[in-house]
């Protein structure tokens, strides 16, 4: 009876063990569970049949392992234009690099820059388009550009009375609500809405909230059908398929972008001319300061002129970082640039990035001025991170009207 009672005993355990472990381990999102909305051709197929279609769209536009271009061209959709975003149609062109139109040489299309001579597409581009589709992969902060694509692609389809397909995709840092909301005294190409670092939105989710906010231009409205992700929540771990952009080319590194991103406005080297970007931090001035070391270089459609480039940097290395714990706190990680800031010799030099060659302020970066000097006086982080929640809260009720995934 007792040896009975032993076995049960442990059965118990082991289940009750197992319960736990589950429950407080994140939801993983694999090949079989997730559909994104350009996987459903059925649901969409049909809204562009006899359509003359144009699409928003670069390297992350797949179906399956196949462009979306080349699929719909099989599936006999007529394609007559496509608009290539930052980095390029096919994502080949570095961060900030005017891309010029071209006749793709896979298709034939023509390809119309919107990061080049013109940001925005023209009544002229549009003339001869019925419907159009924004699939591109986003990343979920603030400064990465596509989420500003999105927005003014639907300004040109308000302004010429066309309905925009937006396809969606997860969001990677889908789970993240965190940072300063945009001050709009500091709206840039890198900061264009009064919504925090990390927002936790897919592009779907976003587009709702550009127009039930009033944030395109004149207050237009434009009509717009999401094709949702199946099978998917905020809080999935997502790895992405295809490299969203040349410097986010690992998931350490897309994990790690709502953090180590605000480095773009520090007198740093955040890995730019290495093949791991935005997972390490450096300068020649930390030497004696740090024992890890490395040494930029010009890498081509990555960083060809990075900052301190053949120079020994000394600094601090995230590669085998866990990214569990930015996820368990739900927080972007600041202590980095705290260290960093408190190692520099020369602290006049740390957030002037007129020196960095980077994207901008750290102003622009954070959206707001204070955070640097919040930094520099030594305000305690859980200090700074008081100063942000009231935005944080605001924008985090407005969110929930827009939500496709609660």
């Amino acid at each position: 009876m007792k040896q009975k009672l032993l076995v049960l005993f442990s059965c118990l355990c082991m289940i009750l063990f197992f319960s736990f472990k589950y429950i407080n381990t994140p939801h993983t999102a694999t090949a079989s569970s997730i559909i994104t909305g350009a996987d459903q051709t059925e649901r969409y197929l049909p809204l562009l049949k006899g359509k003359r279609v144009a699409l928003l769209a670069n390297q992350t536009t797949i179906i399956g392992k196949t462009h979306l271009v080349d699929s719909l061209q099989k599936l006999g959709i007529n394609i007559v234009k496509v608009f290539g975003p930052e980095h390029g149609f096919r994502g080949k062109a570095s961060a900030g690099d005017k891309v010029s139109d071209e006749i793709d040489k896979a298709t034939g299309i023509p390809i119309i820059s919107l990061y080049g001579a013109k940001s925005k597409a023209t009544k002229e581009d549009l003339a001869d388009v019925d419907i159009l589709i924004y699939d591109l992969q986003d990343v979920g902060c603030r400064f990465y550009t596509n989420i500003n694509a999105l927005a003014r692609l639907m300004e040109s389809c308000a302004e010429s009375n066309k309905e925009l397909l937006v396809l969606d995709r997860p969001n990677p840092n889908g789970y993240l609500i965190d940072g300063p909301v945009l001050d709009m005294a500091f709206k840039s190409g890198i900061g264009m809405f009064p919504i925090p670092i990390s927002y936790g939105m897919t592009a779907g989710e976003f587009a709702q909230m550009l127009n039930g906010e009033g944030w395109l231009a004149n207050k237009e409205k434009c009509k717009i059908t999401v094709i949702p992700v199946a099978n998917y929540d905020h809080d999935m771990e997502y790895t992405l398929p295809v490299s969203p952009s040349p410097n986010l080319n690992t998931k350490q590194a897309i994990l790690l972008y709502p953090s180590t991103c605000l480095f773009e406005g520090i007198y740093l080297n955040h890995g730019r001319g290495t093949y791991f970007p935005f997972t390490v931090m450096g300068s020649p001035e930390l030497k004696g300061k740090y024992n890890f070391s490395y040494t930029p270089t010009g890498i081509k459609g990555m960083a060809e002129t990075p900052l301190f480039m053949d120079q020994v940097c000394y600094g601090i290395d995230l590669r085998n970082y866990n990214t569990d714990l930015l996820r368990k706190s739900k927080q972007i990680n600041i202590s980095w640039i705290i260290e960093l800031y408190n190692a520099f010799p020369h602290k006049e030099k740390f957030f002037d990035f007129t020196l960095s060659k980077e994207m901008g302020s750290i102003d622009k970066l954070s959206g707001q001025n204070a955070f640097k000097y919040q930094v520099m006086t030594g305000m305690p982080e859980a200090e700074i991170r008081k100063t942000w929640e009231p935005g944080l809260n605001k924008f985090k009720e407005m969110r929930k009207k827009y939500l496709l995934y609660p």
